[in-house]
């Protein structure tokens, strides 16, 4: 139970931290990840998957191994165990600065300052700004707060919740070798793959839990669901799909479209086509959202690590 006591006040008080402090201007120790597994790149790179799978072993397996070091070492006090995973979730956790950022970009909309909504859309995402309207730059933030709803703070609590501070780290650290290297440009098509399809396979179940949450704590659970079930397979990405989907759904309106990433034109699938056009206002209501979703994951993974150590417990004893 003291485990289970101290992941819980732990991740309580580490979510606070980001809602009352955001990320750190400097030092943030996801960017020193970011720089160390740059290194390792470096090093590494041969335009080959098992070079650039080696890579994801070493920078992930590493941030992983070094997490469950200092929880071994504080595991005899409760005190320095809350502490740590309180830091390890305020570090891997983003959900006050993705707001920051989507309501930064509304403000500057919503007065009619199209060219500062566009200098800061590439803050929260990689759309080509130039490319974009009022409404195509208001879709852009409305589909990335879902999806970074999912990749910043729930994914995070339920591998925090399966694996405590090595499960948090361990999720931060794939979910930003992909941003690294798992994109498809022709340095990283071979070396990013296995950065990429890891960051699918543990973002699976954070992406599902968002996506179920949303529909729960959104206006219309009903239409969440129904856009959900209709169109989160249509999405290019097996996780961004449920999520988007979903939260169009809570939120009436339609997403998805045809966008532009580094001059490069998709058309992407219609998520919720019975919903209207995004306007500016739903930036705030997209933001509002995903606290509401990020602060129910809490309250699930607290609740799924007791009962998972029950179980680990009870099959041990029997």
């Amino acid at each position: 139970m003291s485990a289970d006591r101290d992941f819980a006040y732990g991740a309580a008080a580490g979510l606070l931290g980001d809602l009352l402090l955001g990320d750190p201007r400097r030092g943030h120790p996801v960017a020193g990840f970011g720089r160390a597994a740059g290194a390792v790149e470096r090093v590494l790179w041969r335009d080959h998957r098992g070079w650039g799978a080696l890579h994801a072993v070493v920078c992930a397996g590493g941030a992983a191994g070094a997490a469950a070091l200092a929880a071994s070492l504080v595991r005899r006090s409760p005190a320095a165990s809350i502490a740590l995973t309180a830091a390890a979730t305020w570090a891997v956790v983003g959900g006050t600065s993705l707001g920051r950022e989507a309501r930064a970009i509304g403000g500057a909309l919503a007065v009619g300052d199209v060219d500062v909504a566009r200098e800061r859309l590439p803050h929260l995402c990689g759309r080509d700004p130039q490319a974009l309207d009022s409404d195509g730059i208001a879709r852009a933030v409305v589909e990335s707060v879902a999806e970074n709803t999912s990749d910043a703070v729930v994914g995070a609590l339920v591998w925090g919740a399966v694996g405590g501070v090595p499960g948090l780290v361990a999720f931060r650290a794939v979910n930003t070798l992909d941003a690294m290297v798992g994109h498809k440009s022709p340095r990283y098509l071979r070396y990013g793959w296995a950065s990429a399809r890891l960051d699918d396979v543990l973002g699976w179940p954070g992406a599902r839990l968002t996506a179920g949450l949303a529909a729960l704590a959104g206006g219309s659970p009903s239409g969440a669901v129904r856009a959900w079930r209709a169109d989160a397979a249509r999405h290019p990405s097996p996780n961004a799909g449920p999520v988007e989907a979903s939260f169009a759904g809570a939120l009436g309106v339609r997403l998805g479209g045809t966008l532009s990433y580094g001059g490069r034109v998709e058309h992407r699938p219609v998520l919720n086509a019975a919903g209207r056009d995004v306007r500016v206002a739903d930036i705030e209501r997209a933001v509002r959202l995903s606290r509401r979703v990020s602060w129910l994951a809490l309250g699930v993974a607290v609740t799924a690590r007791r009962v998972l150590r029950r179980s680990a417990k009870s099959g041990r004893d029997v």
